[in-house]
């Protein structure tokens, strides 16, 4: 199917995008939750008609997020960074909802434009409840992490409720299931309790893999059932992975093959520049009909045409050789690629194909020379 495409390419599967919405949907209807789309995972706005017939918005880390899903979903539309600049602020209250701030220093340098905006203002809180294993970065409850208030800190005399902060927002998983928003949310409600019952809303951010075949989507619906009844509250949830998880595919072919101890493929796709995420979590990409490294009988270690000597994405094995002129799919692209890609050494960014329901391939968007020089001055 994917033999006629031009390599590297992106290609985002519609079915399967559609399949996620299917299950977020129902999760909305039955528990009552508003789900967002969080824009860091996933940006493909050509979608957002799509996927705006399904739930109930957008939610931004910054300016330029907040402005593409005011412009292309035009749904709720929330927002939430560390710090906001002034100039940003003036925009973001004209195209939000909601807006999240990460102190109470930041509340109350905007809180005259947030009221006379009308806008709904919420801060976020930590919890300090770590449930993540392996992957630090990602860990907002970590020492000496930025995000969000830690009880220690919090000001429980603060102005709650109707025109002052209307909500609290904790985002602390990252591929995880409802076990360990259950343990988050045990750890909220014992810090911070008391205030749920002042505010309008409670934001449980994302990290939620609710489309995962083993996410146990009860138990999450019965928890956002148990928070709306008890605390008389609007629940959120943001999960970006979960609208594209395993929809999305990046195509490639072998350039070359090099020996160095074991043999190496050369690609046309890069883990530095197409697949950031492979480097900075680090983790190993799925790949169609690759396997564990030595556990076929041809093994290669994938690397790619950058001057990186780190841009590797892993080893792996085949059944068969694998030959120059060969096409290797990588699986779950969609999410964490084409919002992170760059052009390091010049190397172009990957054309967006769209796969249809009916299995035609709809180019979306392709790249070139200006997309790069472009960037630079």
């Amino acid at each position: 199917m994917f033999e006629n495409v031009q390599t590297p390419c992106y290609i985002v599967d519609e079915a399967k995008i559609k399949k996620n919405l299917e299950i977020l949907k129902s999760v909305e209807f039955e528990s009552g939750a508003h789900i967002l789309l969080a824009q860091k995972a996933f940006s493909m706005f050509s979608l957002y008609p799509l996927i705006g017939q399904y739930i109930s918005g957008t939610t931004a880390s910054g300016l330029y997020e907040a402005k593409l899903g005011y412009e292309e979903m035009g749904k709720e539309n929330h927002v939430y960074a560390p710090a906001y600049k002034e100039e940003h602020m003036k925009e973001l209250v004209r195209i939000c909802d909601h807006i999240i701030f990460n102190s109470f220093a930041q509340y109350e340098k905007y809180r005259e434009i947030i009221k006379m905006a009308n806008v709904s203002a919420g801060i976020r809180i930590n919890p300090m409840c770590s449930t993540q294993e392996g992957h630090e970065i990602y860990d907002p409850c970590a020492f000496g992490s930025r995000l969000g208030v830690t009880k220690e800190n919090f000001r429980f005399d603060a102005d709650f409720g109707e025109g002052g902060i209307e909500g609290l927002h904790s985002h602390t998983l990252c591929e995880q299931n409802s076990d360990a928003l259950i343990t988050t949310f045990k750890a909220i409600e014992e810090q911070f309790g008391d205030i749920l019952y002042k505010v309008k809303w409670l934001n449980l951010g994302g990290g939620h893999h609710i489309t995962r075949d083993d996410y146990d989507r009860e138990a999450l619906m019965e928890l956002v059932k148990y928070i709306r009844s008890k605390y008389d509250v609007e629940v959120y949830l943001e999960p970006g992975e979960a609208i594209a998880l395993n929809a999305g595919y990046l195509v490639t072919e072998v350039m070359d093959k090099v020996k160095n101890g074991m043999e190496i493929l050369i690609l046309d796709a890069s883990a530095a520049c197409h697949m950031p995420d492979v480097l900075e979590m680090p983790y190993r990409p799925p790949l169609r009909d690759g396997y564990e490294a030595n556990e076929k009988p041809y093994t290669y270690r994938l690397s790619s045409l950058t001057c990186l000597a780190g841009d590797v994405i892993g080893d792996y094995s085949f059944e068969k050789e694998i030959n120059i002129g060969d096409r290797l799919v990588f699986e779950d692209m969609a999410i964490y690629s084409m919002v992170k890609n760059n052009t390091f050494n010049g190397i172009p960014l990957p054309d967006i194909l769209l796969l249809k329901e009916d299995g035609s391939i709809k180019k979306v968007k392709s790249f070139g020379y200006e997309d790069f020089k472009g960037r630079l001055s």
